[in-house]
């Protein structure tokens, strides 16, 4: 176990640089707080470079001898940790391919607010789902506020980004996957045709739904009916709701 007390210190100012995009980036890692999100990272398949703990916290933990233990003062960990009130540990995980793989599958297409595509991602994970695809669009997979709303479910769903997400669904309506498009111009969800065993559902945008090149590979349009006077419904809320159904 290494004591690093310095707010200076290199590894420090490294672990720092993981709350942005650019520094999750260039070093191919993320952070993930508290204790629940550390015994799941260590759980997964996803390789963890480092655990980040106060001295108290420490003593609490069974952790594996063979990943580097770094104990630190509570307002060093308060530095690289995002939240403003830390839950005393830390890890610094690899970011590894985990390719979304089965016969259902959620997909975000451009869903751009961190708490609806982590809590989607929860959903997903909870009704029964084989895996998660996103767009390039949505919001970052690795920030802070996506994995905290995943409540470690990204370590147990296949989850893949693509640049293509016309032609990965595309590909996938060939190999017998229906793709159901949540649009507001779609026919009603609980009169949709069948589905069958393989599907797609693709959740859109908050401000502009599914897009057109998307919306064009669909098999199926649906949309969930709207009895009061809401004009819409929340991305996760939404995708929830047809989750749960068509796993029913």
């Amino acid at each position: 176990m290494e004591h690093l007390t310095s707010l200076k210190n290199p590894k420090i100012q490294l672990w720092k640089s993981l709350k942005d995009r650019k520094g999750r980036r260039e070093t191919g890692c993320f952070l993930v707080e508290g204790r629940k999100m550390v015994e799941e990272a260590l759980k997964s398949s996803f390789p963890v470079e480092a655990v980040l703990a106060d001295a108290a916290r420490l003593e609490q933990l069974a952790l594996p001898e063979d990943i580097p233990v770094y104990a630190m003062p509570e307002h060093v960990l308060a530095a690289v940790c995002d939240t403003k009130t830390p839950q005393g540990i830390a890890a610094v995980v690899r970011i590894t391919d985990a390719p979304a793989s089965g016969t259902k599958i959620v997909v975000l297409d451009g869903v751009q607010d961190p708490g609806n595509v982590g809590t989607i991602i929860r959903t997903a994970d909870a009704a029964g789902l084989d895996g998660v695809m996103l767009s390039g669009q949505c919001a970052d997979l690795f920030s802070p506020k996506v994995l905290r709303a995943t409540m470690g479910s990204v370590f147990r769903m296949g989850v893949r980004v693509t640049d293509d997400l016309p032609g990965e669904l595309t590909k996938m309506k060939r190999e017998g996957f229906s793709v159901i498009s949540s649009q507001l111009d779609g026919t009603p969800f609980y009169e949709r045709e069948a589905v069958g065993e393989k599907f797609c559902l693709v959740i859109g945008s908050e401000g502009n739904g599914v897009t057109p090149e998307v919306q064009a590979v669909a098999t199926h349009r649906v949309k969930l009916p709207m009895r009061g006077g809401a004009e819409s419904l929340n991305a996760a809320v939404a995708a929830g709701i047809m989750m749960y159904e068509l796993m029913r």
